[in-house]
């Protein structure tokens, strides 16, 4: 490796680190934290089979499944403005990103609360306890625990995805890195760089995953 390489690379990792520290970590936790909303909401009315609200929710997590990520983006971004409304990148990211993420994770949640058993809503019941108090205390508790380990991989995966904020401007890692590239033109060095920063974000929260999924079999376990 040359000395303008190796100066290259040493001098851009900031400059890349501090947009995905500022950025990109942001948009993944505000995006993910509206889209479990939007998957708590969606999975109730469908488990409940509420009249009408399950029909739009259905419909709503087919056009978001059904279509891609990047097209979504460019509709609000590019395509809203022409009716009026105008975002600015970065909310437009959050908004794509939470109704795009909330919609799989719906799907994750609701099968989650169909694998508890029909035999713990009576026993809420027979306990005196509301349709709502069991949902909130002994339904969901125990459904987002087995969702636990797909919604962390949904999250993981969100990392990643930021980087198609890019195409609507939204300067998180990877835009970054192709201004540097711009300036300097060394693609397989910035872009190899770069992928190993997601990379580490993603062992990150991969650990924390396994941390996580230790605790709450511990808890499980003394449950048990």
């Amino acid at each position: 490796m040359d000395e303008r390489l190796l100066s290259i690379i040493i001098d851009s990792f900031p400059k890349i680190l501090v947009p995905g520290l500022l950025v990109t970590l942001p948009l993944t936790a505000i995006a993910f934290a509206f889209a479990m909303a939007i998957a708590v909401a969606a999975a109730l009315v469908q488990f409940a089979r509420v009249p009408v609200a399950t029909q739009l929710c259905r419909f709503y997590i087919w056009i978001f499944r059904g279509t891609p990520l990047l097209v979504q983006l460019f509709v609000v971004f590019y395509g809203l403005p022409r009716a009026g409304l105008t975002l600015d990148p970065f909310p437009a990211a959050v908004i794509v990103f939470s109704l795009n993420e909330g919609a799989y994770c719906a799907e994750t949640v609701r099968a989650a609360l169909e694998a508890v058993p029909a035999g713990q809503l009576e026993a809420g019941y027979c306990a005196g306890m509301s349709y709502l108090q069991t949902m909130r205390r002994i339904i969901l508790p125990q459904a987002m625990r087995t969702a636990f380990p797909s919604l962390s991989n949904s999250l993981i995966a969100m990392v990643k995805d930021t980087s198609l904020a890019s195409n609507i401007t939204v300067v998180e890692m990877f835009r970054a890195t192709e201004q540097i590239n711009a300036t300097v033109y060394e693609p397989l060095a910035l872009y190899i760089e770069v992928g190993l920063v997601y990379l580490l974000f993603s062992t990150a929260l991969t650990w924390l995953q396994g941390v996580g999924e230790r605790r709450l079999g511990a808890y499980q376990g003394k449950g048990g």
